[in-house]
């Protein structure tokens, strides 16, 4: 096991934390996804309305929404290392638990424990791996580092598509869970953050959240909210747009498949042009072309068109992503930068808690799915506009 004192190769080192960090990444990326997909199977098993449905979605992102801001608290508190450590804890034991989920009820609470662990994770990753990233590569890296999750959701795509039917949802989630204790594994060998070690026993002044980067924070939280809402409110309901649109199942399990193998080539591009045209013109070219490809999406009624659109907007959501983790931390000095970085993820949350159910209430109505990715279009212009008056260039920094 590595430890903060042992004498290695500062490049050895930086490999052993992203690949760590990117194998937790990757699990927890497929268990959200499989959730798109059991989904489809719990509203037929069950007898979900589209509401509760949506409700199991949003429970999750509650979770989601508190891990994130407790995590960071703590990370910038006790070190990045030992939360690192004890978010994949929390997510692996409750992901797996939720295979034997008894009934709806069952399934909020484990999804809530899940979404902690999840929430929590994610800003601790990206903070550590920028902290341990060479100064010049910081960017490409992180983008490269978030790109794990699309490997991920192609994963839950594969394992939606060849276990739930034969096999069931139970099934998929227990082997989409196992994996989890490799991560663990390697995870271990992960040092603490040279920088945190620094700064450790200094005080942690949020309020500098809110004074000395005030434009930071609302330009962060405006995207971070943005970004939240209309992925979580898309993807998560992705395979039961495809079935209420007249596909069976398996037909719409196969076409999401096909839409997330775009995601790789999406964050492949991000991770170039974050270093090639800096992480806020990125960042703000990819989230409005993800708006134009969501009003497309809804508008498309042919299988053609949905596959065209649905891989585009794959593209440039996830490219956005990949864009905004890279982005994030570079706004904040370190003491403060894991905090800052998970109280944007946190607000941000809350669009993501918002438009799973949200969207399962517009179904229920018989509201268009025009319409309902129509409404993810103006969010995500409406946070490019706050980025864009408030955000600022953080490549030089």
């Amino acid at each position: 096991m590595i430890k903060v004192s042992d004498n290695k190769d500062p490049k050895l080192v930086f490999r052993q934390v992203f690949w760590a960090a990117g194998f937790g990444w990757l699990f927890d990326a497929m268990d959200v996804g499989l959730l798109s997909f059991i989904l489809v199977a719990l509203r037929k098993e069950w007898a979900l309305t589209a509401q509760e449905a949506g409700l199991l979605g949003s429970v999750n992102l509650i979770g989601m929404t508190i891990g994130a801001a407790f995590g960071g608290y703590l990370a910038d508190k006790i070190g990045r290392r030992p939360v690192f450590l004890l978010t994949l804890v929390c997510f692996g034991v409750f992901s797996f638990g939720s295979a034997f989920a008894s009934g709806l009820g069952s399934m909020l609470i484990l999804r809530f424990f899940m979404g902690l662990g999840l929430g929590a994770e994610l800003p601790v990753a990206s903070t550590l791996v920028n902290e341990f990233a060479p100064p010049d590569k910081k960017g490409r890296i992180v983008v490269m580092l978030e790109s794990f999750w699309a490997v991920g959701w192609i994963i839950a795509a594969v394992l939606a598509y060849f276990v739930i039917p034969p096999f069931g949802w139970r099934t998929a989630v227990m082997i989409g869970a196992i994996p989890v204790l490799f991560a663990f594994w390697v995870r271990r060998a992960v040092p603490e953050s040279p920088q945190f070690g620094n700064h450790l026993g200094q005080p942690m002044k949020l309020t500098k959240l809110f004074t000395t980067y005030k434009r930071e924070t609302i330009a962060l939280w405006a995207v971070w909210f943005a970004i939240a809402f209309s992925y979580y409110g898309m993807f998560l309901w992705l395979p039961s747009v495809l079935v209420d649109k007249g596909f069976s199942m398996i037909q719409s399990f196969r076409y999401v498949l096909l839409m997330t193998l775009a995601q790789l080539p999406g964050y492949f591009a991000a991770a170039y042009l974050v270093e090639k045209w800096g992480r806020k013109p990125t960042l703000s070219i990819f989230l409005v072309l993800s708006g134009v490809m969501s009003v497309g999406f809804g508008l498309s009624n042919s299988i053609s068109m949905l596959l065209l659109f649905g891989s585009l907007l794959s593209f440039f959501n996830l490219g956005a992503w990949g864009a905004l983790y890279a982005y994030t931390p570079e706004n904040y000095p370190t003491e403060i930068r894991a905090v800052g970085t998970g109280f944007a993820a946190s607000f941000g949350r809350i669009g993501s808690v918002i438009a799973p159910f949200l969207v399962g209430a517009m179904v229920q109505k018989n509201i268009g799915y025009a319409s309902i990715f129509g409404m993810f279009a103006v969010v995500i212009l409406l946070g490019t506009g706050i980025l864009l008056l408030f955000g600022k260039e953080t490549k030089v920094r």
